[in-house]
């Protein structure tokens, strides 16, 4: 198959990285009408990127629908789409998402760590930044493993190697016992995995094991109580009240905080911090929608909460005003909202649980209009899919009462039945693709 240099600026035919040239085959016809990409897995392999990130960029760019997890290899675009189309697109990907800012090379490796998408480059060992701005940064800062989660074959492994253990008991390797079946002198007689190791009781005993493992979930299960008190917020008369006067009519924004995120409640907090300078900003240029975003970013850095998950609570309840439908206020604040919510879903949680207080109890009268906020929300990728579902799924008190919750969703209703139409017309169009 022909190859091209990666670099297609490049004329040098000596150039050392090359890749496949692109090939498609229009298939269908009408609105059935599709685009396979033959050999966009080896592509993607000579670019050492992942498959879905090349047919999710080309359908970004083409305003297409794709398939990106296809289970026979067909990585389809809908409509008719020349080779060489696609090619030059293929162009703007390489630049973006793959070549080193600094050397220009190909040879770079794709971290995602604190809410950015690093190009390790092993050229020249320098590190630069993909352009997270585009929809495609989104989508990949979305489908990167969670900090501390395990993928399934990780998972499965780790369950192998514990029935092993557990059927081999203490039998043990000739290496690991005295002969008898006991564990060697200063041996703990426990695998290393389990830290210090010595419980001062059997360690191949199925009932000691069994206790562990129901104390460890015990323990887990303590955790996620003392999390979700963390989050308590006091919903009396007067505390409400209290937070109401605590901000400008102008801003009419409720700060949903109590301390910092490491469990401080003296004294004021960086979010007060950024509730006051907003209060101040507006009052100084003459209203909260005049702040700037670049000045919105710089302000959290400086306070130290630029990637705190609480973050985008905060900003949700005091960078908009009582015409954020009508003047479009999210869609201008997309690229900030974005970067600030990138950390992951409890970043995309609290930034729902602000826009249903700043709703729910700041505005009740843009309560109809939660459909087009969400709306919004979504069309500008700051709140994943399956975040959105997830929260019109259940009322909460997290961040606001009960009933005030329930209305809040029950008003998303149009929105929320309109993603599940959304996502079923697409199961179909792929069904057919699949035909």
């Amino acid at each position: 198959m022909a190859s091209v240099n990666i670099r297609r600026d490049v004329a040098d035919p000596f150039y050392r990285y090359k890749m496949e040239r692109l090939q498609s085959k229009i298939e269908g016809k009408g609105n059935g009408i599709k685009t396979v990409i033959v050999n966009l897995s080896n592509v993607a392999h000579q670019l050492a990127r992942e498959p879905n990130y090349l047919i999710k960029y080309f359908g970004f760019e083409l305003g297409a629908q794709t398939n990106t997890d296809p289970k026979d290899d067909r990585w389809i675009i809908n409509g008719a789409h020349e080779s060489s189309k696609l090619q030059d697109y293929l162009d703007g990907f390489i630049n973006k998402f793959v070549l080193c800012k600094s050397c220009k090379n190909p040879e770079t490796v794709v971290n995602v760590r604190d809410g950015d998408i690093i190009l390790d480059c092993k050229a020249c060992g320098q590190q630069t930044h993909a352009d997270i701005r585009h929809k495609l940064g989104s989508f990949i800062l979305k489908q990167a493993p969670k900090k501390g989660k395990k993928d399934k074959s990780t998972k499965k492994a780790d369950r192998k190697a514990r029935k092993e253990a557990e059927k081999n008991g203490t039998a043990g390797d000739d290496d690991e016992t005295n002969g008898n079946g006991h564990p060697s002198p200063g041996d703990s007689g426990s695998d290393p995995a389990d830290g210090d190791g010595d419980f001062g009781l059997d360690a191949g005993s199925d009932d000691e094991l069994t206790r562990k493992i129901q104390a460890g979930a015990n323990d887990l299960h303590d955790d996620s109580k003392n999390k979700e008190v963390e989050w308590s917020v006091d919903m009396s008369e007067a505390g409400i009240k209290a937070r109401a006067e605590a901000l400008s009519d102008d801003l009419k924004a409720t700060l949903v905080v109590e301390g910092d995120d490491n469990g401080d409640t003296s004294g004021s907090s960086g979010y007060d911090e950024l509730g006051k300078w907003f209060e101040e900003q507006a009052k100084e240029l003459g209203g909260i929608t005049k702040v700037k975003d670049v000045d919105i970013y710089l302000k959290a850095k400086d306070l130290g909460i630029e990637s705190k998950h609480r973050t985008p609570a905060v900003l949700a309840q005091c960078i908009f005003d009582d015409k954020i439908v009508s003047a479009k206020q999210i869609d201008a604040r997309a690229s900030m909202l974005k970067k600030m919510t990138s950390g992951g879903e409890k970043h995309e949680k609290a930034f729902l649980g602000g826009i249903e207080r700043f709703v729910g109890i700041d505005n009740p009268d843009l309560i109809p209009s939660i459909s087009a906020i969400l709306l919004q929300i979504y069309q500008n990728d700051i709140v994943a899919e399956e975040t959105l579902k997830a929260w019109g799924s259940k009322a909460s008190k997290k961040y606001v009462d009960i009933a005030v919750s329930r209305k809040v969703r029950k008003s998303a209703e149009k929105f929320l039945v309109w993603l599940e139409e959304a996502e079923s017309d697409d199961d179909d169009d792929e069904d057919e693709d699949d035909e």
